[in-house]
């Protein structure tokens, strides 16, 4: 079983020409709402490339609102277990304000609502399905506190711990100590790393931040490079994998759907260089579609 915990939002999405200039009025075109939120993102992307026989589950909350109603029909839909998302009264659930330009790059907006009600409570409350988990994946779109003592709980647990640290902020060693896969992006690495965002900009560069990012304790770092690939930096060795070539309408949940494919394989028994490439494949996939899990592809569509 694959437990996710985290963010669920309703993406409120415009298409834009390019993104607007600061007290700019632009006229944009096409508007969606589409259900989202990193964690869902990547629950999802988990449930529809894992084989029949991994599971998946998602602690969250929810508000009691409309969009809550619909965003948990979506869990259901995929055949996600929804038992541990808590609908918090009298909370509006998360919404992200999504611009995606001509070219595909997007730029979020994020108001948390129920999902920072999230709390070490609902962690506990959670522990016989955490233990019946192989991996547990978590982002940072949640409190921080709710985060550690998850981790902290699965780690002691001898669970598999990924963590996506998205939205980028600093983490302290002793949490990254106890993940077992790091995956951020290059601004979330450079961060974590204390190093400039643009600084990233070559392998050597990567190299430098990732071994910081290790000897801070991460055991095994993917960072996602969008269209130049993953550099993996693992127990047994590193290596750069490169991205298929793939015309990007829309990026969003690109990462999580690489995310969700790659330990969709994990949990299945693959090595960790076929769930890198798995989880590659699933997104370049989502990039030539709109949207956050409307453009998450299934398991039939990578094996075809």
């Amino acid at each position: 079983m694959i437990v996710i915990i985290g963010s669920i939002n309703m993406d409120l999405v415009l298409r834009v020409p390019r993104m607007p200039h600061p007290g700019e009025t632009l006229s944009g075109g096409q508007f969606r709402t589409i259900p989202g939120g990193k964690g869902a993102n990547q629950a999802v992307a988990a449930a529809r490339l894992s084989a029949d026989s991994v599971k998946v589950a998602m602690i969250a909350c929810l508000g009691d609102d409309a969009f809550g109603a619909e965003l948990r029909a979506a869990l259901r839909s995929d055949g996600i277990d929804d038992s541990h998302v808590s609908t918090v009264a009298g909370s509006a659930s998360g919404v992200a304000s999504i611009l995606v330009d001509a070219g595909g790059q997007n730029s979020i907006v994020l108001a948390a609502g129920a999902n920072d009600a999230l709390s070490p409570a609902h962690i506990d409350a959670a522990r016989a399905l955490i233990e019946q988990a192989r991996i547990i994946v978590l982002q940072l779109e949640t409190p921080l506190p709710t985060i550690r003592h998850a981790i902290k709980l699965a780690h002691q647990l001898g669970k598999t711990v990924v963590l996506n640290p998205a939205p980028a902020q600093v983490l302290p060693a002793d949490l990254l100590a106890q993940v077992e896969y790091l995956i951020p992006n290059e601004i979330e690495a450079a961060m974590l790393a204390g190093l400039p965002e643009a600084s990233l900009d070559n392998d050597a560069a990567i190299d430098a931040a990732v071994a910081k990012l290790r000897a801070n304790g991460s055991a095994n770092v993917l960072v996602t490079l969008g269209s130049k690939g993953v550099y993996a930096a693992l127990s047994s060795g590193s290596e750069h994998f490169a991205a298929q070539p793939v015309k990007a309408i829309d990026t969003t949940a690109a990462g999580d759907t690489f995310i969700g494919g790659f330990v969709a394989a994990l949990a299945e028994g693959r090595g960790e260089a076929d769930a890198i490439a798995f989880g590659q494949r699933a997104a370049a996939l989502s990039v030539a579609r709109i949207g956050a899990q409307t453009s998450i592809p299934y398991r039939h569509e990578l094996e075809a």
